[in-house]
């Protein structure tokens, strides 16, 4: 028996991640900058680690319900109301996941199949073509264009329809462009969704980190808040990346399918998690507005950086990347980084390893101290110069 030959071949066929690569070149390397990562800087604020702390010595090491800890459930709808006007009923409407990676998974999972499309607007976190892929669905990339700032416009979305959509996938606020949705913009998305039988999938990991205007969720249009589920999580927005705690929140029968996943694949989160989330969402605003207040420093200082050295750079208003065109140097996305780490040891992402339609781009992310930002834009700079001489 060949034990390859035992693997389902659509597994096989997909290609690892194309930020991987990049990551294991940068390990042997002593003195990189990593612009690459897509975690905060940041430690988890102190009272969250203290509160994940007294949990356990508290004992508090058992399994909780299968959809989470209904004291998190509360607070989560708390904070949906509060700061993005979602109203969910922690009883039925939310289910806590390990990560929003998790809660990608599982609501495609409940949704697609064989014979169905999934729509996803690239370039786009990678794990979206993925996990359509393994539930045996097709996915439909739309192909979003500088030109239209990175937003999806109805047009695009409407010709991607077909009779066999069965989920829209809305990755804003945007890894790896930035780019976000207004409430003008997003309503004339749900003009061409609201009739359709889908589903939408709201990837809103992001929605605290905003610059100039603020997260609007699809799902507070009340055309659209039964046919949305929304996915989001802890990551991001209070440094808690290692802690993978995340949630769903959708319309009770949605939930209900997708806990029956959680229920065989994962049992629950992490409890000592839930704990720590249960303290960030009650007491950490402030912590959160100052780390958003820094990363917002840091992203116009790297978009003008960029700017400065010749490259056409969008400007990103989410999340904390930066995604500037490279095509002015005539080197294509993976030679541009690959070239850039092994003579300048600076760890940026190919845009390719968010679709195809990110060739001529890098993904910058600035997640990281200010002192390797401009570090980095020196050894960019310094590159850059180098590729024009040859």
């Amino acid at each position: 028996m060949k034990i390859e030959d035992m693997i389902l071949t659509h597994v096989k066929n997909i290609p690892p991640s194309g930020i991987r690569k990049y990551f294991d070149l940068m390990n042997e390397m002593k003195g990189a900058i990593s612009l690459g990562v897509g975690e905060p800087d940041f430690v988890t604020p102190w009272n969250v680690r203290e509160a994940g702390i007294y949990s356990l010595e508290k004992g508090h090491t058992h399994y909780s319900s299968n959809a989470g800890f209904l004291e998190l459930r509360e607070e989560i709808a708390k904070y949906l109301n509060r700061k993005f006007n979602l109203e969910y009923d922690p009883r039925d409407q939310i289910i806590v996941t390990v990560g929003g990676s998790e809660g990608i998974d599982i609501a495609l999972r409940a949704l697609a199949g064989p014979g169905d499309e999934v729509i996803i607007p690239e370039p786009s976190f990678v794990a979206y073509k993925g996990c359509t892929i393994f539930t045996g669905a097709t996915p439909v990339v739309i192909n979003l264009r500088a030109e239209d700032q990175f937003k999806l416009t109805p047009q695009q979305l409407e010709e991607a329809i077909t009779p066999r959509t069965k989920v829209v996938i809305m990755p804003f606020p945007n890894n790896p462009t930035g780019a976000i949705m207004t409430r003008e913009e997003l309503a004339a998305i749900v003009e061409v969704l609201k009739d359709k039988d889908l589903i939408v999938l709201s990837d809103e990991i992001y929605a605290e980190l905003t610059y100039e205007t603020s997260h609007v969720s699809i799902a507070s249009f009340p055309e659209m808040r039964d046919k949305t589920i929304v996915v989001s999580g802890f990551s991001k927005a209070y440094a808690m990346t290692g802690w993978r705690l995340g949630y769903v929140c959708g319309h009770p029968a949605l939930i209900d399918a997708m806990k029956k996943i959680h229920q065989y694949a994962i049992m629950c989160s992490p409890t000592t998690a839930q704990y720590a989330a249960i303290e960030a969402l009650r007491n950490c605003e402030d912590d959160v507005n100052e780390m958003v207040k820094e990363y917002n420093r840091r992203r116009r200082v790297l978009v003008n950086g960029f700017r400065k050295m010749g490259l056409d750079c969008f400007e990103p208003l989410g999340a904390f990347y930066v995604f500037p065109s490279i095509k002015s140097t005539g080197l294509t996305s993976d030679e541009f980084c690959e070239k850039l780490l092994m003579t300048e040891k600076v760890l940026v992402v190919p845009g390719t390893a968010f679709g195809a339609c990110g060739e001529g781009f890098i993904r910058a992310c600035y997640a990281s101290s200010m002192d390797n930002i401009l570090e980095a834009l020196r050894r960019i700079q310094r590159f850059i110069e180098s590729q024009t001489t040859i």
